[in-house]
């Protein structure tokens, strides 16, 4: 008798599966509703110098990259469900301090603090879908959970932070920290551990500990391999802009009016673009083309589609150059999250062609160092640009003014640009005029320059180094 296979749908995946669904999308909600207004809030509300911030963000978003080998190998000792716990412990503690701290060490503390927490989540969740789905199901199971990441970091920006915000700022993070301080409601109560492999072993932890770093210094000692992962890093400097430099230039230069009435107009609503709104671009492109896009690019080779994906994120960001416009900003945003989307599936797929054949496995758990490089470098790089290019230029400009119009209030030595401009405001110049003297279109072109180093880097290595076994490059 010819037995039909069963086709697997969303009927077959567990309680327990979809309680991690919910856990990814309020873990990551929060995550990305603070992200959207973090470099604001810090710079406008706390009064902090833009590198403060860029050192902060330099720091706390490599942490979430770096730390799952960590919190996987100390999942795998103490349980799923007990990291959860000390998981979302961490997170609701430290959104919790964030919120509530004026003090910039504080601040950076209790970050550092929700990083860690978020850093140990991640390797339990991935953890557990895999474990709860099989052959026949992991496409769609692992799909359903990746969109939840989008969806999360679309609704909300999108419709959650707004509403807060118009309140208090410090209120977005609060609202962080219930979100995942509350998961641990199911977390103890419902979530059940996932059938795991448990091997008998001697072993101390400190030990285990302690094989983890061998396999990292291996890896790192691997020059081909971690000079491809810092090559396609340079990428991602841009990708990292969207949470700090594109925020403060849409925050001072991008006048939304135009979009504002036109979603009046169709809607009837007063609905306003804001800062929070820059990553829902980049979410809702995702959520919306990511499958058709992944259709057209799954047979292409490796290599050449990740270089044009990385072309297009590349033109995206120097489409910002042309104009303040909102809808080329806003176009601008959209054509590098293709890019993203063509060029991050590749990225995967050509990091296991270049493994050593005997241990891919490990070297593919690696492959996430790109965002230890791309989010230190990117928070960094883009905070001193930005003041270099946008807001000294604009400081200058208002202390020669108030120099040579002889008045009875100037600027401090190391006054930041909010001074500038409040007391800009006493001596009659407007904000136009300021605007005028900032090198905003310089600095969208020296980040597509990036991009550009990027691509150069990745057809040289394909020419001088390429995969160990070129037959094999694909």
């Amino acid at each position: 008798m010819e037995q039909k296979e069963k086709k697997s749908g969303i009927k077959d995946f567990p309680l327990v599966y979809w309680i991690s669904v919910i856990f990814e999308f309020f873990e990551r909600g929060s995550y990305y509703g603070m992200m959207s207004i973090l470099s604001i809030y810090m710079t406008e509300q706390l009064g902090y110098s833009k590198p403060s911030v860029g050192l902060i963000k330099g720091t706390i978003q490599p942490l979430l990259y770096f730390l799952p080998i960590l919190s996987g190998a100390i999942a795998d000792r103490m349980g799923y469900r007990k990291t959860l716990m000390v998981a979302f412990s961490f997170l609701g503690l430290g959104y919790f301090l964030t919120s509530q701290m004026t003090d910039y060490f504080a601040v950076f503390a209790s970050l550092v603090i929700m990083g860690v927490g978020a850093g140990t989540f991640k390797p339990v969740i991935t953890g557990t879908i895999a474990k709860l789905t099989t052959e026949k199901n992991s496409t769609l199971g692992f799909g359903i959970f990746y969109w939840t990441i989008n969806l999360g970091a679309f609704l909300f920006p999108m419709f959650l932070v707004p509403f807060l915000k118009s309140y208090h700022w410090s209120y977005v993070i609060l609202a962080s920290s219930i979100c995942t301080t509350a998961m641990l409601i199911p977390t103890i109560f419902i979530y059940k551990e996932p059938k795991r492999e448990i091997i008998e072993t001697k072993e101390s932890f400190v030990n285990t500990l302690i094989g983890v770093g061998k396999k990292i210094g291996m890896v790192v000692m691997d020059w081909r391999f971690m000079l491809f992962i810092f090559l396609y890093s340079m990428f991602w400097i841009l990708y990292f802009q969207m949470f700090d430099s594109v925020l403060w230039y849409m925050r001072y230069f991008v006048d939304a009016s135009q979009l504002n009435d036109f979603v009046k107009s169709v809607t009837g609503l007063n609905w306003k673009f804001d800062v929070e709104h820059v990553t829902v671009i980049n979410a809702l492109t995702i959520i919306i083309l990511q499958i058709f896009i992944s259709s057209i690019v799954k047979n292409t080779k490796a290599l050449p589609t990740m270089i044009f994906g990385i072309s297009l994120g590349t033109v995206g960001m120097a489409i910002l150059a042309i104009s303040s416009n909102i809808w080329i900003f806003i176009f601008g945003i959209f054509i590098f999250s293709i890019g993203e989307m063509v060029a991050h599936p590749k990225y995967l797929s050509y990091l296991g062609i270049i493994a050593p054949p005997d241990k891919k496995a490990t070297y593919m758990g690696f492959g996430f160092l790109y965002g230890v490089f791309g989010a230190f470098f990117g928070g960094i790089i883009g905070a001193f640009l930005y003041v270099r290019l946008i807001d000294n230029p604009m400081i200058e400009f208002v202390k020669s003014h108030l120099v040579s119009s002889a008045a009875k209030v100037q600027l401090p030595t190391n006054a930041k640009i909010e001074d500038a401009l409040k007391i800009s405001e006493s001596v009659g110049l407007t904000k136009i005029q300021i605007s005028q003297y900032a090198h905003t279109s310089e600095l969208w072109i020296l980040f597509s320059g990036i991009g550009v180093l990027c691509i150069i880097g990745l057809l040289l290595y394909q020419k001088l180094i390429g995969a160990r076994d070129s037959s094999n490059l694909k």
